[in-house]
């Protein structure tokens, strides 16, 4: 059989295959199809893989006056999970996940932030906000989010600390007393 000199696929570089050298598992944010959150956080808890879907109440209005309270994601379209990274074929494999964010080397969320949103859920007074980056930077100093940093915004009579996820580029906007922040000094430069 003749050989193929210069063949196409010779001149890409080889595929680079990446391996995890621990086993520790991390939080991973994880992308759905759009309102298929409450699916997946079902799929994941049926298939015993630590998930967490971080959920709001809002008051809908319907047709002909009638009131509904809905829980709605937090974070649309995300769902966390707590896995080591070679556990990711079983996340993708379940029905509505389109990805791991980072792609091909998933991308670790912080422990202590996930940790804060889940202490913090209850007690707090939550709704998604339009993502934030500029703004009067403030630190929370008091309750389960003590030492999460955001930014501050008026809302009506409210104070609220815009908290922001920058690697699914998601904000949350969470009542706080005015004595609950400090100002956070500008790093010199």
């Amino acid at each position: 059989m003749p050989q193929i000199v210069g063949a196409p696929w010779e001149s890409f570089p080889p595929l680079e295959v990446h391996e995890w050298t621990t086993n520790d598992a991390s939080w991973f944010a994880v992308y759905t199809t759009s309102r298929h959150e409450k699916c997946v956080a079902k799929h994941f808890s049926e298939r015993e893989i630590e998930n967490f879907l971080p959920l709001y109440q809002k008051a809908h209005h319907w047709k002909k006056r009638s009131c509904v309270r809905l829980e709605l994601p937090l974070f649309p379209n995300y769902v966390f999970v707590h896995i080591a990274p070679p556990q990711r074929v079983p996340v993708l494999g379940v029905p509505g996940v389109l990805g791991i964010v980072g792609g091909l080397v998933p991308a670790a969320l912080p422990d202590a932030e996930i940790e804060a949103l889940r202490a913090g859920l209850a007690p707090g007074r939550f709704e998604p906000h339009p993502y934030l980056v500029e703004g009067e930077r403030v630190r929370i100093t008091a309750g389960a989010m003590a030492g999460m940093e955001g930014f501050l915004v008026r809302r009506k009579n409210d104070l609220r600390v815009v908290l922001t996820v920058d690697l699914i580029r998601r904000s949350i906007a969470v009542e706080m007393d005015a004595e609950d922040v400090e100002p956070v000094s500008p790093d010199p430069v």
